[in-house]
């Protein structure tokens, strides 16, 4: 009796581990933490996927939670409910292909996962997003610079400019930006040594290089908003005189 208890104490520990501190967790980490080996920590993961808990990764990589069966339905008040349904509709509308399938596949995850009430309301909600006119299809994988972005990776390109000059680049990219007509990406341009905006249709033959900004995306794009804000006052105040 007392293993029984002991190991279903191990299995909560290990499932408060998951789910605090950044992620992904390896297996020495967990160990570590739990008082155990590396293999008590591989067995109990499996105990725990077999229990329901959604947990990727592998040995040698690390572990994440990323679905606990443990935790109750989600809850929502009807108007976080509308707001998640807008959003995700119009993220279907305006994201790229595999963003757009993103979004969809969120909808379906929380109509399984809400109370029989609020999931019909969300099968029948209000308000919705349409687009008449869709911004312009990205030429690049955005998928691939979302990733190079978050990772803090230079990436390289061909542009071709609005006056249909082309142009090779390379960029420290800082954030996604999705627009009415286009989606573009706010960037350093290291060619130009300064804050560039590209469109995401205009940009061809990406790569993604080894080379790392780390840690400076967050810094450079407060600077580079700072920027943004400035120049539009400067040109509202001069539109005002």
């Amino acid at each position: 009796m007392n293993d029984i208890m002991s190991r279903t104490a191990r299995l909560f520990q290990l499932m408060q581990a998951l789910r605090s501190g950044p992620s992904p967790k390896t297996s020495a980490q967990l160990a570590q933490d739990l008082g155990v080996s590396a293999r008590t920590v591989h067995r109990d993961i499996d105990a725990l996927r077999g229990l329901g808990a959604v947990i990727d990764g592998e040995a040698g990589f690390g572990f994440t939670l990323i679905e606990d069966a443990t935790l109750p339905p989600l809850g929502f008040t009807d108007d976080e409910l509308e707001a998640l349904v807008l959003g995700l509709r119009e993220v279907q509308l305006i994201g790229d292909p595999a963003l757009s399938d993103a979004a969809g596949a969120a909808l379906r995850k929380l109509q399984g996962r809400l109370p029989h009430r609020q999931s019909h309301r969300l099968s029948h909600a209000v308000l919705t997003a349409t687009r008449f006119d869709r911004p312009a299809a990205p030429s690049i994988e955005v998928a691939d610079l979302r990733q190079a972005t978050w990772d803090e990776r230079v990436v390289e390109f061909d542009y071709t400019d609005a006056k249909g000059d082309d142009t090779q680049r390379r960029v420290s990219p800082l954030s996604i930006v999705y627009m009415d007509h286009a989606s573009v990406l706010l960037s350093w341009c290291h060619l130009r040594r300064d804050f560039r905006v590209f469109r995401l249709d205009r940009m061809r033959s990406m790569s993604v290089t080894e080379d790392s900004f780390r840690p400076n995306r967050v810094p450079l794009l407060r600077e580079a908003l700072a920027k943004i804000r400035a120049e539009r006052e400067a040109k509202d105040q001069e539109s005002q005189s």
